[in-house]
């Protein structure tokens, strides 16, 4: 299983909210080549990590079935990335759409990239939260933590669910 976490907090550049973008990605994820979107998780709206003064972030998970060579994975979704208007400025700035391979079938890899599992994903309750709709049962590839217990660590955390997210 592939597990791809969304996120987004500014318009795109044709004005469609973070919500819609989130929408849009998930269209997109479901045509990768190769690859079934199997689920995505309810919207959730969280605060900028690390805080700051930016616009709150709409955040989900989804989940994809099929093969995918690691870089390839990487570059389809920064081409998602891309194609919804991301800039890459600096480290943590708004953005149209970030879109992080969280887990690719339990490949651990420090080297190239994609670093797998995602090297923040156990800390982020904004994908931790959305993470256990899907795969409730889910465990860290490279510490073999169990997600309700990685969610149980998390220290408080501003989110909120939004509803539904269907692809469009």
């Amino acid at each position: 299983m592939i597990i791809v976490a969304l996120g987004a907090n500014i318009p795109a550049p044709d004005g469609a909210p973070p919500l819609l973008t989130l929408r849009r990605a998930l269209g997109a994820l479901a045509a990768l080549p190769g690859l079934r979107l199997v689920g995505a998780s309810r919207a959730w709206s969280s605060a900028p990590v690390p805080p700051s003064a930016q616009p709150r972030y709409v955040n989900a998970v989804a989940s994809l079935a099929g093969a995918a060579d690691p870089a390839w994975l990487l570059g389809a979704l920064q081409g998602v990335e891309a194609a919804a208007g991301r800039q890459r400025t600096v480290a943590n700035a708004p953005r149209t759409l970030d879109l992080d391979i969280i887990d690719l079938d339990g490949l651990v890899r420090s080297f190239p990239d994609p670093i797998l599992p995602h090297p923040r994903a156990h800390q982020r309750g904004f994908v931790l939260r959305p993470l256990a709709e899907l795969v409730p049962d889910w465990v860290h590839p490279g510490t073999g933590a169990t997600l309700a217990g990685l969610i149980a660590a998390l220290p408080a955390h501003d989110l909120v669910e939004m509803g539904p997210l269907a692809p469009v």
